[in-house]
């Protein structure tokens, strides 16, 4: 009971001073929060926007085959994806994806983000085998929407090709089919249904949205310099030549190294629970479960508490355990996917940044995105383990580094 009375009022004195002289909130609220605010303002305008195109078609042919091509855009524009009109001439169709690169051009003006160009004669080619040509035109900084026509395009010819294979193999050899034979059996054949088809599935589970994302990611990254006032708060005591007084006190070595380890969990603890809420209220970011997100917290503490104990274990100034402690958290940082998610990269890299314990952090939110708490144990079981083997092998360096 000793122990623990003198390790809480040693713990008590390290955060007072902590908030006398601001460092925690410096390091474990203002730079985080305001680093996640700067990126949540650049990248969600980008993440968060819904595609959108302008289209014009000029269908000069007037045929089936174009005519299907013009249905095959009106069915995309009922699904409001696109917008598409019809103009008189390729030279108007041109002029407004002329304008539509023109980012200074007049609002009101009629812009598009791509053209289709159907010439004459289109069908007639495409019906008797000799083919015919679909010209898109994409605007200049418009190029996802001009990607999106080229696409569309490539889709259609496809379709074009199945109908060519269905004819073939509908009518014998040597056998050649009239053009209102073949008009004929297009409806039929783009009525077939594909026998493989690519569906996109937006993932509900296990992904944060942009804005929870980069909190979270500075959010780990500057709780290991908050930890770090504590763990490194040993070295500062012989810096300063309080350790003397304290080992002259009725004070067991291992309550000093108790109360400087309550200081790191206390201010670790507290700096990323005031960024959950304050994330949550002023960004609007979605954390989850607030049992598992606390969870979560206490263990990534944890084992920041671990890894730095570690570090300014082999420190022998307070100097040198400032420098190793940035340069551990910034390593980690950079591999466990703060500034970047990781693990969408894949390879070798994905699989190195499991070493850093903000990789099992992320990948905890992560999975509690989908709403069970049950799916954040390994991750869990991942941060504690770093914490209890580093922690243990850093206490006996530490009760040597107790000296006068």
């Amino acid at each position: 009971m000793a122990l623990l009375r003198s390790a809480l009022l040693i713990a008590r004195k390290d955060i007072s001073q902590r908030i006398r002289d601001r460092s925690v909130f410096i390091w474990g609220l203002i730079a985080p929060f305001g680093l996640a605010l700067i990126f949540s303002f650049v990248f969600n305008p980008v993440s968060e926007s819904e595609f959108h195109a302008e289209y014009v078609v000029v269908n000069e042919d007037g045929g089936p085959v174009a005519d299907g091509f013009e249905a095959a855009l009106a069915n995309m524009e009922e699904g409001g994806i696109v917008t598409v009109r019809a103009v008189e001439s390729a030279e108007e169709a041109r002029r407004q994806v002329e304008i539509g690169s023109d980012a200074f051009a007049d609002d009101d003006l009629a812009r598009a983000d791509a053209a289709f160009l159907i010439p004459s004669g289109f069908s007639e080619g495409v019906l008797t085998g000799r083919g015919g040509e679909l010209t898109v035109v994409g605007a200049r900084g418009s190029e996802l929407g001009a990607y999106v026509a080229r696409a569309l395009a490539e889709g259609f010819v496809a379709e074009l090709h199945a109908v060519d294979v269905a004819v073939k193999t509908t009518f014998p050899p040597g056998v050649e089919p009239t053009p209102e034979q073949v008009g004929a059996l297009i409806p039929a054949a783009m009525a077939v249904p594909s026998p493989i088809a690519v569906q996109d599935i937006s993932a509900g589970t296990k992904q944060l949205d942009g804005t929870t994302q980069m909190t979270a990611g500075m959010a780990v990254f500057f709780v290991f310099f908050t930890v770090a006032f504590g763990v490194s708060g040993l070295l500062e005591e012989r810096h300063y030549g309080t350790m003397t007084r304290l080992l002259a006190a009725p004070i067991r070595r291992e309550s000093i190294i108790l109360g400087k380890a309550i200081t790191s969990f206390a201010l670790g603890v507290a700096s990323l629970a005031v960024l959950v809420v304050a994330s949550t209220i002023l960004l609007g970011a979605e954390w989850g479960d607030p049992l598992g997100v606390a969870v979560l917290v206490v263990a990534v503490v944890v084992a920041a508490m671990g890894v730095l104990a570690i570090v300014a274990s082999v420190a022998r100034t307070q100097e040198q355990a400032g420098m190793f402690a940035s340069i551990v958290s910034l390593v980690f940082g950079l591999l466990g996917g703060t500034f970047f998610p990781v693990d969408q990269v894949g390879g070798v890299l994905s699989k190195v940044s499991l070493i850093a314990p903000h990789a099992w952090f992320l990948r905890g939110l992560g999975d509690l995105a989908g709403g069970e708490v049950a799916a954040i144990w390994p991750s869990v079981g991942a941060l504690l383990t770093f914490g209890v083997v580093t922690s243990a092998g850093a206490w006996v360096f530490l009760k040597k580094a107790v000296t006068r």
